[in-house]
């Protein structure tokens, strides 16, 4: 009763935060009756093989365990194949953690590094290095794989409004790092978040 209670006064509060988010990321030329969609069990397997074959791919972030940068159906990413710049903590990633079963989250920690920014380039990356993964918007739980089975590495964020961010733009770098060491923190930081939305 507390919580709900709390949430209606957050929504109330935040309701002119919330408009303004909304027309900021607007895509005027989205239409949802012509979206079509392929279940991600079909399509991220293809997405990963073009992606190993040196091509980059986009797609529609689904779910929301990214929050709060990307969020479900209206954000995509721009994968490139790990194997040009090598794997870092911090980078998020396209992971096959279960056979057919993929993520996108960020990496962790890498063979036991686990310092921000810090990884190994290319030629240094071996396939059996064990890497950790954690959603952004994930506040228990990681999942393990390792590097045979990064699938590929977000180049790009891109906005519904066609802003694109570069995934090594040094402020959202500088933000996505301090969301990381806020990490007790998340689970109140995400529920007011969820309130904008």
């Amino acid at each position: 009763m507390f919580k709900k209670a709390l949430k209606a006064i957050a929504r109330l509060l935040l309701t002119p935060i919330r408009s303004q988010r909304r027309r900021k990321y607007q895509d005027p030329l989205s239409d949802s009756a012509s979206r079509v969609e392929m279940p991600n069990e079909k399509l991220l397997p293809l997405v990963r093989a073009m992606i190993e074959k040196g091509h980059t791919a986009t797609i529609a972030v689904k779910g929301f365990s990214m929050r709060p940068f990307l969020e479900h159906l209206r954000d995509k990413v721009e994968l490139e194949p790990w194997t040009e710049t090598g794997l870092f903590v911090g980078d998020a990633v396209l992971a096959e953690i279960a056979p057919g079963h993929f993520v996108l989250h960020r990496i962790i920690e890498i063979d036991g590094v686990t310092a921000f920014g810090q990884g190994f380039r290319p030629e240094d990356v071996r396939a059996d290095m064990q890497i950790t993964l954690r959603g952004d918007g994930n506040v228990v739980g990681t999942e393990s794989c390792t590097a045979a089975d990064i699938g590929g590495k977000v180049l790009r964020y891109i906005r519904p409004n066609g802003h694109v961010l570069e995934a090594s733009d040094p402020k959202l770098i500088s933000r996505i790092e301090r969301w990381n060491r806020l990490y007790k923190y998340r689970r109140y930081l995400l529920f007011f978040y969820r309130a904008t939305v």
